[in-house]
């Protein structure tokens, strides 16, 4: 039985926001922002060039010790591969496989590091089919995986892009 994801298109939505944050920290060469009131300075977010630097990123996210210890499917490798089509990046968890969109109209936007990081989050999940896939356990795993490898100001974006989006964070 697959258990439907309700929250998918708020998720979405709240990553576009937060992607449009760095983005435009970039266009204007400063980190710092305001988010509710509070000034946080934004770590930079890695950006890739092939298949092949996302595939080696990955691969060291899932080796660092503190992901495998609260993850036990951080021992089971990922394998990235280039997408057809125009549309976003996805995880096959029967295969186990990262499949991220090259360009799209003349720019590589799933080559981030926000997305790979959301596809490992689905990697991660202990027992994919028993919960939805953009559900409130997904979230708070994404979250802490930004957290720990992007940093905590990175989270703190995601986390209240989110709440403020509707999205529901637990489990």
């Amino acid at each position: 039985m697959t258990v439907r994801d309700t929250q998918r298109a708020k998720v979405y939505d709240a990553e576009q926001l937060v992607r449009g944050v760095f983005d435009r920290a970039d266009e204007h060469h400063t980190r710092a922002v305001e988010l509710y009131g509070s000034q946080l300075t934004l770590p930079i977010e890695r950006r890739f060039a092939s298949v092949e630097s996302v595939q080696s990123y990955a691969d060291k996210v899932l080796s660092l010790v503190w992901i495998r210890a609260r993850w036990s499917r951080a021992a089971v490798p990922v394998l990235v591969r280039a997408r057809a089509g125009r549309t976003a990046a996805h995880y096959e968890p029967a295969e186990g496989v990262l499949a991220v969109p090259v360009h799209v109209g003349g720019t590589a936007w799933a080559l981030r590091e926000l997305v790979v990081l959301h596809e490992l989050a689905h990697h991660l999940a202990p027992d994919a089919e028993s919960v939805a896939p953009h559900g409130p356990e997904f979230c708070s795993r994404y979250i802490d995986l930004v957290d720990g490898v992007i940093g905590p100001e990175a989270a703190l974006l995601l986390r209240t892009t989110m709440l403020g989006c509707g999205v529901r964070l637990g489990g």
